[in-house]
């Protein structure tokens, strides 16, 4: 009866895990995919609990299993409760690598209980498979808990870019040194010594640090959606190693998912991933120098009376979101903004790139906290379309991702990345701190157009004497 109920346990929770993620194609139902998931997780971790037996032996340890779930819990949600929205991604990048890490502990777990099964019990070698899956579950999820920190502390600004002649190359051998060990401890069916097998860990370690410490500036959303599928192969190897359904179900759909999520970012960027992985795009501060002169010329200013004027009385405008909008938390105000106008009879939409901010689908979450329609939101390719008919533009925080070197000039390391076309509206007006380059480094030549207009200063505060001028209209 006990199988029976949890071999139950464990298909809800596979057939809620697919669909939640279904779910979460569509900001409308997003929400409820999210809990119709962590419902689905919740009646697994019972179910092992309380109905997994081995040889007639439940579980046990209630206490430890309790605690280390209470302890979790509470830290995750203060720390969901806490976190700012600029701050997401890295908060997505700290769990991500937390997810690396318990892959990698089982690993080690479970690889010391075949030895003391092997040497110390049996005798038997061990099987093939099972140790395969326990050294890839060990590389996968270390390198993915490693990488996944040094983005954490890339994002939040604790860790530069870093990278040394001949690193590459340094990679891939290190990369190819912990394959030959790992298959060589496979073939000998576990019997040597533990060593190599925690030289491994710490060799896998280092390769995670080195594979992200290069790689910066515009590249960090596909690294955070490419460690994401690491993480779930690596918690996959778990399922085939406990013969756990349910967790095998979630390491496909996350491993699947990450790595789907990779390609179409390396698409929006027109870059292949090996381009992303060697390149180091981003990294390369040099094309920032020359400044005004490299753009073609000097920029101007808009007054908030100017900008007012020209908005209220425009058919149709569309704002672009970028990072910058989340710095100042001016999603809300934003959206106020929308309002406003089309109080006045004015057209209001979004434009959204897919790689704006700091991880893919960074601009849809913080418009959606604001309540912005779904239907408002366009894409790259619709946008590019509808700016062509746009009275005005308002670029608020928004840097790379209307950069038009990305189309004009060869030598520019965001050079053939598709962009959201502003210039192709009859005025555009951006919202920016200051002049200082956007996340890849480098000047802006929107900025030096003459349908360009610059408005300086933090995002709502910007957008709230925006909105206190546009109503004395």
């Amino acid at each position: 009866m006990g199988i029976s109920l949890l071999t139950l346990a464990y298909l809800i929770g596979s057939v809620t895990f697919i669909l939640g993620l279904k779910m979460l194609s569509h900001p409308d139902s997003a929400r409820k995919g999210n809990l119709i998931a962590a419902a689905g997780m919740i009646i697994a971790i019972l179910g092992t609990i309380f109905l997994y037996e081995n040889e007639g032996k439940k579980l046990g340890n209630y206490i430890w299993i309790f605690g280390g779930l209470l302890i979790g819990t509470i830290i995750g949600t203060l720390s969901a409760k806490k976190v700012k929205m600029t701050a997401m991604p890295e908060m997505v990048s700290l769990f991500n690598g937390m997810g690396g890490a318990c892959a990698a502990l089982i690993s080690m777990v479970e690889f010391n209980h075949l030895q003391h099964q092997q040497f110390m019990v049996s005798g038997a070698p061990v099987g093939g498979g099972t140790l395969l899956a326990i050294v890839l579950g060990l590389i996968i999820g270390t390198i993915s808990f490693a990488g996944s920190m040094v983005a954490w502390g890339k994002l939040n600004g604790r860790i530069k870019d870093f990278s040394f002649p001949g690193q590459h190359l340094i990679n891939i051998g290190l990369l190819l040194l912990i394959l030959c060990m790992a298959g060589y401890l496979v073939w000998q069916g576990g019997e040597v010594s533990s060593f190599y097998f925690y030289l491994i860990f710490i060799l896998s370690a280092v390769y995670g640090i080195f594979f992200v410490l290069p790689i910066g500036g515009a590249d960090m959303p596909v690294v955070i959606s490419l460690l994401n599928s690491f993480t779930g192969v690596a918690a996959a190897t778990g399922g085939f190693l406990y013969d756990n359904p349910v967790m095998l179900t979630g390491g496909i759909l996350v491993g699947a998912a990450g790595t789907l999520l990779t390609i179409l970012m390396c698409k929006a960027m027109n870059r292949s991933l090996q381009n992303v992985l060697i390149g180091s795009f981003g990294g390369n501060k040099a094309a920032a120098s020359g400044g005004a002169m490299a753009s073609g010329g000097t920029y101007k200013e808009i007054t908030l009376s100017d900008a007012a004027m020209v908005m209220s009385y425009a058919n149709k405008v569309i704002i672009v979101p970028g990072y910058g909008l989340a710095v100042a938390q001016a999603q809300h105000t934003c959206h106020e903004l929308e309002k406003l106008l089309e109080n006045k009879g004015v057209q209001v939409q979004y434009a959204i790139h897919p790689v704006a901010g700091r991880m893919p689908g960074h601009m849809n979450v913080l418009l959606a906290e604001a309540d912005v329609s779904y239907d408002k939101l366009h894409e790259m390719e619709t946008a590019n379309e509808e700016f062509k008919t746009t009275d005005v533009v308002l670029v608020l925080g928004a840097n790379d991702v209307v950069n038009p070197a990305a189309k004009s000039d060869p030598s520019s390391p965001i050079y053939g990345m598709p962009i959201l076309e502003v210039e192709d509206a009859k005025a555009v007006i951006v919202n920016k701190r200051s002049m200082k380059p956007g996340y890849a480094g480098i000047e802006n030549q929107l900025f030096y157009q003459p349908k360009t207009s610059m408005l300086f200063g933090d995002a709502k505060k910007a957008l709230q004497d925006l909105i206190a001028e546009i109503k004395n209209i």
